[in-house]
């Protein structure tokens, strides 16, 4: 049924955070959170602004909702955040969804999945089936990506302008804001890291290399460690915020590539009324200023 093919794109896993019974905030150093999981609007803009519709997951649902959701929808985003990355109920959900995904490509149903930050960082855990992140503290520094050879074969950066590459390459545009990261000698150590993505680019904080960038070989699977979304939609004041015009196509270009691979996916929802009834229209953002962690939030109980 074609006319509920319009549905690209789905936005990301909520996080949670868990506090002390009673707390009532789900997201340390932020006055204005409430409920039990949060999605930063930058992520919705992010994707909407390359022509995607967005659907927040809700996080402690059955695998049975889960594969319902899975099969409505084009693509899937990880966003970043800090949540345990085995334990928690985000980690539950991204394995579900991860492990159809894998199913549904092996069987020709193309299905695109985007990790940034902790996304990244999620998805590296669940291929190696481990943990293998480092300390680097990266936290609110923008840095050049250190291109690698398989780049300029890469789905991901084939179609970007040679003079945004060459800003990427140069500049330090690329926001990082992780304490953890996966360095090259550990993803070296892996095997079944090795055979699953291939480094795109990487980061040095001096002490340690990582990767910034990677792309499943034969998944249509993609992780940045950085905060594309971040330049064009975050204006929180601190280190490492860039919104430099140059960073700012960054940001459009790793959406709508992403979207793109969306729009190869053919899911779609069972009528017009129950793809309205999940959209990330029906809530509402909540300013929080320029001074907490975003500066918009969605909040869920």
């Amino acid at each position: 049924n074609g006319r509920h093919r319009h549905s690209t794109l789905l936005l990301s896993l909520m996080l949670i955070r868990p506090t002390p019974a009673g707390a009532g905030l789900n997201l340390p150093r932020d006055p204005l959170a409430r409920g039990t999981s949060y999605i930063s609007a930058s992520y919705v803009k992010y994707l909407e602004a390359a022509g995607a519709r967005v659907m927040p997951i809700r996080i402690n649902r059955t695998e049975e909702e889960y594969s319902q959701i899975f099969h409505s929808i084009n693509g899937l985003l990880l966003p970043g955040g800090d949540v345990d990355l085995l334990k928690s109920e985000f980690s539950r959900a991204a394995k579900i969804f991860y492990n159809l995904a894998l199913k549904a490509n092996d069987a020709g149903d193309f299905f695109p999945v985007w990790g940034t930050c902790l996304g990244f960082q999620q998805l590296s855990v669940l291929t190696a089936n481990e943990d293998l992140l480092t300390v680097t503290n990266t936290t609110a520094v923008a840095l050049p990506l250190t291109f690698k050879p398989a780049a300029k074969t890469s789905r991901l950066f084939q179609s970007f302008p040679k003079d945004l590459l060459q800003s990427l390459s140069e500049e330090n545009i690329t926001s990082n804001f992780h304490l953890w990261s996966l360095s090259v000698q550990n993803y070296s150590r892996s095997a079944k890291l090795k055979r699953f993505y291939k480094i795109l680019s990487t980061n040095n904080n001096g002490k340690l290399e990582f990767i910034s960038t990677m792309e499943a070989t034969r998944y249509p699977f993609y992780a940045v460690q950085w905060h594309p979304e971040k330049s064009q939609f975050e204006w929180v004041d601190k280190p490492g915020m860039v919104h430099s015009s140059s960073a700012i196509r960054a940001s459009f270009h790793t959406a709508s590539f992403f979207v793109s691979e969306a729009k190869k996916n053919h899911h779609h929802f069972s009528s017009v009324a129950e793809e309205e009834r999940v959209l990330i229209y029906n809530y509402s953002p909540v300013y929080a200023g320029f001074k907490t962690i975003f500066v918009e939030c969605y909040y869920f109980d």
